[in-house]
């Protein structure tokens, strides 16, 4: 059964086997110029009680996907996991497409996609309720759209999760948050912050 905790949680190992040298698909360090940046830990929602960690830049879909936005990231991704000491992870993926119209069409498929996120998850566990808020644009470059998703499971998991979809040209990306708690525990104006730090600095 997934929850978003266990998500957060999976989501954190995955950093740490790929910090560790296992993961085979980690971009070289010296890559080609004009291939866009990722978030470092710092520029990450600040914890109150933890550092951020980030895992390496790596080619391919994230394992695994983020509960929402997930099912539309091809295998062209690349993507960074960031973990805190404790129950709380983020992950950013990105993906060039071939020009800006197609760019345009991916990044509307992942916002109808984060849109809908609450209705699946419900549909698909039926232990699990989920609501969501939208928190608006956000005005980077070509903008991005941020969304909060809180889960809560029948044996008393309770999860909040923030997620975002920019785009910059033919590039886009998805930036998610997630950790143990509710909407009160949404850091949405450090998201938005966030977001936008994201999609500027791509290139």
């Amino acid at each position: 059964m997934l929850s978003v905790r266990v998500n957060v949680k999976l989501l954190a190992m995955a950093a740490v086997v790929a910090a560790s040298g296992v993961a085979v698909g980690t971009v070289p360090a010296a890559a080609a110029e004009g291939t866009p940046r990722f978030l470092s830990a710092s520029e990450l929602p600040p914890h109150a009680s933890s550092a951020w960690h980030a895992g390496p830049v790596t080619s391919g879909q994230p394992d695994p996907l983020p509960m929402c936005g997930g099912d539309a990231l091809p295998s062209t991704s690349v993507h960074r996991a960031f973990r805190t000491d404790l129950d709380t992870g983020a992950l950013q993926v990105t993906v060039v497409e071939r020009d800006v119209q197609r760019a345009k069409a991916f990044a509307e498929l992942l916002r109808k996609d984060l849109a809908g996120c609450a209705k699946k998850v419900t549909a698909q566990y039926p232990d699990v309720t989920a609501a969501q808020k939208y928190y608006g644009k956000v005005n980077a470059e070509e903008g991005a759209h941020v969304y909060g998703v809180h889960t809560e499971a029948s044996w008393g998991a309770s999860d909040i999760n923030m997620y975002a979809v920019g785009r910059d040209g033919r590039t886009v990306t998805l930036v998610h948050w997630g950790q143990m708690g509710d909407f009160s525990d949404a850091p949405v104006s450090a998201f938005r912050t966030t977001t936008a730090t994201a999609v500027k600095k791509l290139y």
